[in-house]
């Protein structure tokens, strides 16, 4: 009889641990990180390979599309410039000069990102909500 509760009471603790243990990750991975371009790269280290979401201005001049329907680009955030593979079609209102917001991840050790979603900011509306947050390349703020 008291075998058999010590076994209950082992198997309760080992289902809660592995509950607990589930939500948590469930949870965590659940959370994108929203990091400036200046932000990500000052925090390369510690974002690793983790997917999170990036913001910047694109750069003039420096979209690419290639055969596939994906495209390459830069963004920047102040002076610091993240070269972008985006692997799908991008939205409609996407173009150069123009905030958006990136879901990817960085490649390999450099700061080349990957992206697999584009969203192009509204900036009258963002920008009101985010006074001198996304800054273009000639580092003045983008109104």
């Amino acid at each position: 009889m008291r075998r058999t509760k010590r076994r209950l009471w082992f198997v309760a603790a080992v289902l809660v641990a592995t509950i607990g243990f589930l939500v948590f990750k469930v949870l965590t991975s659940a959370i994108v990180y929203f990091k400036t371009a200046s932000e990500a790269v000052a925090d390369r280290a510690s974002l690793g390979h983790s997917t999170f979401q990036i913001e910047g201005v694109v750069e003039p001049g420096t979209v690419h599309l290639d055969g596939s329907g994906g495209l390459s680009f830069v963004i920047t955030s102040g002076k610091v410039k993240v070269p972008v593979t985006n692997s799908v079609a991008p939205p409609q209102l996407f173009q150069a000069n123009i905030p958006v917001v990136l879901v990817g991840h960085f490649v390999g050790t450099g700061n080349d990102f990957a992206s697999n979603q584009i969203l192009v900011k509204h900036s009258n509306q963002y920008i009101a909500a985010h006074p001198n947050r996304v800054k273009g390349p000639n580092g003045k703020v983008v109104r």
